[in-house]
């Protein structure tokens, strides 16, 4: 009972805490608007198309170590026990067999040449005017490929809106 009373008391205090952090926000600021526009979702932006730009990826020959997988053919005792009898005359006999089998392991055998990626593929809009706001210009997003299709199809300085799949190119 005390728990739940010491629960129910942490729960008002923080809640009282964050009421507290929260009364100097304007409402309309707190609802996600900004002076009487809405805000669109944090996951989608919009702006005025600048420029596109396509990164390729990158790749560089490396060598690693060749590992093989190596048996060989191996054996080992068994001791198998066996009780007969009861009380005093109670026996135990004991007798061993060998069985047989593979032990393997993984063996370096020499190298081997692989293609490592440096750079992933990236595709980047730049978009000035970000969400309406003028000061916001050249903020790189980086997209799917489909999005930047869609952005480089578009004409310079039309508004487009996606969900950017991260910042900065």
């Amino acid at each position: 009972m005390t728990r739940r009373l010491l629960a129910a008391g942490v729960t008002a205090v923080l809640m009282a805490g964050l009421g507290a952090c929260r009364s100097g926000v304007p409402d309309d600021a707190a609802q996600g608007s900004v002076a009487g526009h809405v805000r669109p979702s944090p996951d989608t932006v919009s702006g005025l198309r600048d420029t596109v730009r396509h990164l390729s990826r990158r790749t560089v020959t490396d060598t690693r170590a060749h590992l093989v997988r190596k048996c060989t053919s191996a054996t080992k005792q068994v001791r198998h026990t066996s009780r007969s009898g009861s009380g005093t005359r109670r026996t135990t006999r004991v007798r061993y067999t060998t069985e047989h089998y593979r032990s393997c392991r993984q063996v370096r055998q020499g190298t081997e040449t692989y293609r490592r990626v440096v750079r992933p593929e990236r595709w980047c809009v730049s978009l000035d005017d970000v969400n309406g706001v003028k000061a916001q210009d050249d903020v790189w997003y980086r997209v799917t490929r489909e999005t930047y299709d869609r952005a480089q199809a578009a004409d310079r300085h039309s508004r487009v809106e996606f969900a950017p799949a991260g910042s900065g190119c």
